[in-house]
């Protein structure tokens, strides 16, 4: 009885990890660029956990016409710059400057050129090219000076190869920083969506919070048995 109520209690966990899961999809679902969590359950050392792999499909686009939104043209990634200064890839490209000419994207973080993270000087109007170059009008010049200052770093990656932290970046599985790939285009004045399907997110979390009861119910009902089992045992 003592094994089954275990069995019941694991279970329940793993439908609240699976839940989490859920729910952080569905609180992302209006996030720039986010790319969904799927929930599977695997078997380790004998023990079945539920883990969660990255959904790389691309979010619906939309246009914008603000000329620092930038989608990726097919597959791609824009390089940014994690907290802990290393770095890591994103699909989000809502992009704007700071008080110090730093661009970076919605959720703050630094957008990696040619030599690490851009920066731009004081500009009178500023362009992205479909291969992510930056172009800007320096103060006080003539129209057709445009001036080429950097150029967004977009990089391929292998979807078999990468994983996702916790703070929504991609990264590979070693670690390691990938190359520049100049054949990765972008859109201007257009954004990519989050991938979330509400609906589908919807109804697995009405499927999971069914489930989750259902266990309740059991370990109450396992706990009721072995109580009077207990109680049957002392009278003989």
């Amino acid at each position: 009885m003592q094994e089954l109520l275990l069995s019941i209690t694991h279970s329940a966990k793993q439908t609240m990890q699976a839940q989490a899961i859920n729910a952080h999809n569905l609180a992302n679902a209006g996030t720039e660029g986010f790319k969904a969590e799927i929930a599977y359950y695997s078997t380790q050392n004998a023990t079945s956990t539920v883990s969660s792999t990255p959904d790389l499909s691309p979010g619906v686009v939309r246009t914008t016409g603000r000329n620092l939104d930038v989608s990726i043209n097919g597959e791609g990634w824009i390089a940014v710059m994690a907290a802990d200064g290393s770095e890591a890839y994103s699909r989000r490209g809502d992009l704007q400057l700071d008080a110090f000419g730093q661009l970076t994207n919605g959720a703050g973080q630094p957008i990696m050129g040619n030599n690490g993270p851009i920066a731009l000087p004081p500009f009178g109007a500023l362009e992205i090219g479909s291969d992510g170059t930056i172009s800007i009008l320096p103060l006080g010049q003539a129209p057709n000076t445009l001036a080429i200052v950097d150029r967004i770093k977009l990089v391929t990656l292998e979807s078999g190869e990468v994983r996702r932290g916790e703070d929504g970046l991609v990264r590979m599985a070693d670690g390691f920083a990938v190359e520049a790939d100049a054949s990765v285009g972008v859109f201007s004045g257009m954004l990519e969506g989050s991938n979330v399907n509400v609906v589908g997110e919807m109804v697995k979390m009405i499927d999971l919070a069914r489930r989750f009861e259902s266990e309740i119910k059991l370990m109450q009902s396992a706990d009721e048995n072995s109580a009077s089992l207990a109680k049957i045992l002392s009278i003989n």
